[in-house]
């Protein structure tokens, strides 16, 4: 059984991956978050992903924000 650490690693593996995909940097990710209406910065966004400790709804903004319509969840875990 995942622990809270699993889930939040899964988290962070997959959005670095999308971050990734699309060849964006956090300083590029902070541009298109505020092109859909979010002030953040690219060391907040930086520790957030770090860390693993964000929201559903931050993970949600960073997906709209670059364009994710469809995300797999498998991380060959």
């Amino acid at each position: 059984m995942k622990t809270t650490a699993d889930w939040k690693a899964q988290a962070k593996r997959l959005m670095r991956a999308e971050l990734k995909r699309r060849d964006l940097s956090y300083a590029d990710l902070a541009v298109r978050m505020e092109s859909i209406g979010l002030k953040v910065n690219d060391r907040t966004i930086a520790n957030k992903i770090a860390t693993g400790s964000f929201s559903a709804v931050f993970f949600i903004q960073v997906m709209e924000a670059i364009g994710v319509k469809n995300l797999p969840l498998d991380t060959g875990d």
